[in-house]
């Protein structure tokens, strides 16, 4: 059955900035509701009797974001018993783990902007944002020793995940490593652990069978992999005007993504262009200058491929999953991972 266009979770979803429409009515009711759940247990799980941890612990809940890990959790649950409780409180620690992340990423980077709105640590100093996204780890905590024993186990190794790929980016490429492949192994780390431990979470703890819950942490990883290599393509190849985002981001922060990384591979790239990525940028000009030499460079290519790969594994993951609403929901989010960067 088809929903109007104004059904209230895809306005949701295309409102948080994630350009899928979930037709099915029942899983669009069961989807939104348990998002509804997952709102409402987040914010009573950072009530604190200091009122001040609490209004930092709400600043980036309340700046939005597109709540995808939630919603990821809710669509891989969907093929056990989606209303358990389990489910979401599991939902609500995946996106508390990674808001606290976020918290310590604007330290780490020295932002100011973070969701359209100032930063933590702009807003107040770089103490309180460290200690607000530890107060979010320690509520998120709270909230899954709820779930056992081999809940912990397996977020314990998340979260050494998520540490690693960050060591593992500040440090940089070593002597005898391959740009692309740390650069590759780091996005995983960083965005695609999270993710995959949202599609086992919600597998597992909706009653979904053993292969199911594999098959999910594996399309969480492809998924969460792809959105860093589409955003990375957003920053070089889409209009602000279009992506809402500012051109060339990572190119005067000196970060160095994947078209980036294929362009300085390829011998016969511009030496003009090789100079550019040598260094941060911060004059417009260069910024202008590089985003035209990668537009034009076969490392912009390389990489729109390398997503093509990423999406079409996902693709035959997906295949393996029971022919339900969900597994087309989740068909129709990996189109829009790759579609959203054309």
């Amino acid at each position: 059955m088809s929903r109007p266009a104004s059904d209230p979770i895809s306005e949701l979803i295309k409102g948080r900035g994630i350009g899928i429409d979930i037709a099915d009515s029942a899983l669009s009711d069961s989807v939104q509701q348990g998002i509804e759940r997952v709102e409402q247990l987040l914010r009573e799980s950072v009530r604190s009797d200091f009122d001040f941890a609490t209004r930092t612990s709400l600043h980036l809940m309340e700046a939005g974001g597109k709540r995808f890990r939630p919603l990821f959790t809710l669509l891989a649950a969907q093929f056990g018993d989606p209303h358990a409780d389990e489910v979401i409180k599991s939902a609500a620690v995946v996106e508390m783990i990674h808001l606290a992340t976020l918290y310590h990423d604007d330290v780490m980077d020295e932002a100011t902007m973070r969701r359209g709105a100032t930063s933590a640590n702009a807003r107040w100093d770089n103490s309180i944002a460290i200690l607000a996204g530890d107060f979010l780890f320690a509520q998120a905590s709270a909230l899954i020793a709820d779930l056992g024993a081999e809940a912990v186990r397996d977020m314990a190794r998340t979260f050494e995940l998520l540490v690693t790929g960050q060591m593992r980016e500040t440090v940089g490429v070593g002597p005898d490593e391959d740009a692309v492949e740390v650069y590759l192994q780091v996005i995983y780390e960083k965005t695609g652990s999270l993710i995959a431990t949202a599609g086992r979470f919600g597998a597992w703890f909706s009653g979904a069978d053993e292969a199911t819950i594999e098959s999910l942490d594996r399309i969480g990883r492809l998924i969460g992999i792809g959105f860093q290599i589409s955003d990375d393509i957003i920053d070089i190849a889409s209009p602000a005007d279009e992506s809402g985002k500012t051109p060339g981001t990572d190119l005067r922060e000196g970060v160095s993504t994947l078209p980036m990384l294929y362009a300085l591979a390829d011998p016969d790239t511009d030496p003009r262009l090789r100079d550019l990525l040598s260094r941060p940028l911060s004059e417009d000009a260069e910024v202008y200058e590089a985003l035209d030499l990668l537009r034009a460079s076969n490392g912009l290519e390389r990489t729109r491929a390398t997503l093509d790969e990423y999406a079409g594994d996902a693709r035959k993951e997906l295949a393996s999953l029971p022919d339900t609403p969900a597994r087309e929901a989740l068909s129709t989010l990996v189109d829009y991972v790759v579609a959203r960067t054309r």
